[in-house]
C-alpha cells in the first residue's frame, strides 16, 4: 500500500482552515491533532496518513495556504499500514491516482545526490583508478566496477532538475562539479597510470596493442548515442518510481567513467587519439545524458498529470 506519513508544525491562525483541508479529502487518514493550548504558547501539530496519490494535490494545497512558509511540512514513507479503510480507499481509486510518484519526494532526492561533498570527488577519482586498471588489464569486469563506483548521475541528473525547474545555480553547481571531478579523476588516474608505466606493470597484451578494452570506449559513434539516450530514460524512470535496480543498470550501462580513464591511461602511454576519442566519448554521454534527462523528466510530469486528470474525471473527483 503505497502510503505517506505527513507532519505538519504551524501557528495556530492557520489551522482551522488547514483542518478544513485536510478533512475534505478522502484520501486523508488517521488525523490527529495537537493544540498549542494543551502544550503551553506555541504552534499547533497535526499529523495525517495519506495516498500517495493524492499527496501532490495535498500538498500543493497546504503550500497555497502559506503552511511551509508560517510552518514546516515534514513527509515520510510508510513502510507498513494495516487500515481495512485506506485498502477500501485505494481499491477504489484508478490506478493512475495510486500509483503517481510524488513529486516532492521525487525532487528531495535528486537534490540530495546533487550535494556535493568530498566524497563525490573521492569516488571520482577512485572509480578512474579503478577504471585504469581495467583498462591496463583488458578486464571488462573492472570496467563494471568503475561504473557502479563513480557518483556522476546524482549531478548529471541534478542538472536535469535545473533545467526543469529554470534554476541556474542548481545547473552552473551540477556542472562545476562535473567539471572538476572528472578533471580531479583524470588527474589522479594519469599519475597511476604513468607511475604503471613506468613500472612495467601494464598487461602484456595491452603492451602489444591489443586493446580491445580501450578500443570500445574511445570510438563513439551511432550505439553510444543510442545507449546513452535509453539509459537517460530509464534513469528518469527509476528515480520517479524508486527502481533502484534499474537506475544501477544506468550506472553500469554508460560511458562516462571509464572514458575518463582511458583519456588518462592514453595520454600516460602516448595514444594521443585514442585520448581525444575518450574525450568525445565522455562529453557526448554526459550531454546526452543530461538533455534526456530532462526531457524525460518533463515528459513524466506531462503523461502523469494528463493520466491523472483524465482518471480523477472518470472517478468524478
Amino acid at each position: 500500500m503505497d502510503v505517506v506519513h505527513i507532519r505538519i508544525v504551524l501557528p495556530p491562525a492557520l489551522t482551522e482552515r488547514t483542518l478544513e483541508l485536510l478533512t475534505g479529502d478522502p484520501q486523508v487518514l488517521n488525523l490527529v491533532v495537537t493544540s498549542a493550548s494543551a502544550l503551553g504558547p506555541g504552534d499547533d501539530a497535526l499529523e495525517c496518513d495519506v495516498l500517495k496519490g493524492a499527496a501532490n494535490n495535498l500538498l500543493h494545497g497546504l503550500r497555497a495556504l502559506g503552511v511551509d512558509d508560517a510552518g514546516s511540512i515534514a513527509v515520510d514513507d510508510v513502510e507498513v499500514l494495516f487500515s481495512r479503510r485506506a485498502a477500501e480507499i485505494e481499491a477504489a481509486q484508478p490506478p493512475a491516482l495510486v500509483h503517481v510518484p510524488l513529486w516532492a519526494a521525487v525532487e528531495a532526492g535528486i537534490r540530495a545526490s546533487g550535494t556535493y561533498l568530498p566524497s563525490f570527488y573521492l569516488l571520482l577519482a577512485i572509480a578512474g583508478v579503478i577504471g585504469s586498471v581495467g583498462i591496463m588489464t583488458n578486464s571488462q569486469i573492472l570496467i563494471v566496477a568503475a561504473m557502479v563506483v563513480g557518483p556522476e548521475y546524482g549531478a548529471i541528473s541534478s542538472i536535469a532538475l535545473g533545467l526543469d525547474r529554470r534554476d541556474r545555480r542548481r545547473i552552473r553547481a551540477g556542472a562545476a562539479a562535473l567539471t572538476f571531478g572528472f578533471l580531479l579523476a583524470i588527474a589522479v588516474t594519469l599519475a597511476f597510470a604513468a607511475i604503471a608505466r613506468a613500472a612495467d606493470l601494464e598487461s602484456r597484451a595491452f603492451e602489444l596493442g591489443l586493446r580491445p578494452v580501450s578500443n570500445l570506449i574511445d570510438t563513439p559513434d551511432f550505439f553510444s548515442v543510442v545507449v546513452a539516450t535509453l539509459a537517460g530514460v530509464v534513469g528518469i524512470v527509476s528515480l520517479t518510481e524508486a527502481r533502484g535496480s534499474a537506475l544501477l543498470g544506468v550506472f553500469i550501462s554508460v560511458t562516462t567513467i571509464p572514458a575518463a580513464s582511458d583519456i588518462a591511461v592514453s595520454i600516460a602511454f602516448g595514444q594521443w587519439d585514442e585520448a581525444w576519442g575518450s574525450l568525445l566519448q565522455l562529453l557526448l554521454n554526459v550531454v546526452v545524458l543530461v538533455v534526456v534527462g530532462f526531457l524525460a523528466l518533463r515528459g513524466q510530469r506531462r503523461i502523469w498529470g494528463y493520466m491523472t486528470r483524465r482518471a480523477s474525471a472518470a472517478a468524478g473527483h
